[in-house]
């Protein structure tokens, strides 16, 4: 396995949506019109750092006290179109949901009774105060969600090898890191997520990818229909070597096994569905190694 700095964990991927300018009201318009227009922009690792140095105080900070101003920029057919970071909602919206993967006497030592409390009074004010907010970011751990699969086709997919493994970030001859992304534009990820949620429904009963599937059609209707959708593998590129990322084309057998059981080709979509399902189960196990 290559060689890992510190801002490269934790090993998680991102769901992230791009809006035009046209989205926003002003003042915030004028803001990202500003601030896209800046040299330098942060990068997906200059968040990750931050976010890391909160938690090195003691107490640690889960939750930054001010909002961030930062956003990740993209440019789609000339337009310019923001994702904000939301730093500090994501941060609560994250802690909620600790609490379901962390045994109790782990999250006690790690964020204190005190701590955690205190966050979520500060949430519950500021979400009375903001009733309709919602992140332009998600986040997975150890793992791609396949409802968020369900989004993109193959040929959306970018891979970027890196330097050769254990040459070090960045490599010796200044080749780009290591990364695999998806990008489509809102309208297609609406029209196949519904295609999709359409053959479960008619294929399967109610179980949680179709829920997923529905969370996550609801959370893509709240932004502007001319907006960029982008699955980012993030710090996952560095669990797996070039290898398997080049053989991973996850989108597709996604894709297959809808298509399968659209058919009523039931053995087509299990076949496809099991090397999906082989494929991650290796990268969550991980989390438990030693």
């Amino acid at each position: 396995m290559p060689a890992v700095s510190s801002i490269l964990v934790p090993y998680a991927s991102y769901l992230r949506v791009y809006e035009p300018l046209a989205a926003f009201a002003e003042p915030e318009r004028g803001h990202w019109r500003r601030y896209a227009a800046r040299d330098g922009t942060p990068t997906a690792q200059d968040e990750l750092r931050r976010s890391l140095a909160d938690l090195l105080p003691t107490p640690p900070v889960p939750v930054p006290v001010h909002e961030s101003a930062d956003a990740f920029i993209a440019e789609v057919d000339g337009v310019v179109c923001v994702c904000p970071w939301r730093t500090r909602l994501r941060g609560w919206l994250a802690l909620e949901e600790l609490g379901e993967v962390l045994p109790v006497p782990l999250l006690d030592a790690v964020l204190p009774p005190v701590v955690r409390g205190q966050a979520a009074k500060d949430y519950e004010r500021w979400r009375d105060r903001n009733p309709d907010a919602r992140p332009w970011i998600r986040t997975a751990v150890w793992q791609v969600p396949v409802r968020w699969f369900t989004l993109f086709s193959d040929d959306e997919r970018t891979f970027e090898p890196g330097p050769a493994e254990g040459a070090g970030e960045g490599g010796e001859d200044g080749a780009k890191a290591r990364m695999l992304r998806y990008r489509t534009p809102m309208v297609q990820a609406r029209r196949r997520l519904a295609r999709s949620l359409k053959t479960l429904r008619d294929a399967v009963d109610d179980g949680p990818l179709i829920e997923g599937l529905v969370d996550v059609g609801r959370w893509l209707e709240e932004f502007h229909p001319r907006s960029l959708v982008e699955l980012d593998y993030g710090g996952l590129v560095h669990v797996l070597s070039c290898a398997q990322l080049t053989e991973d084309h996850s989108a597709a057998d996604v894709a297959a096994a809808i298509t399968a059981l659209r058919d009523g080709d039931d053995e087509g979509a299990g076949e496809a569905y099991g090397r999906l399902m082989e494929r991650w189960r290796a990268v969550r196990d991980r989390q438990f190694a030693n």
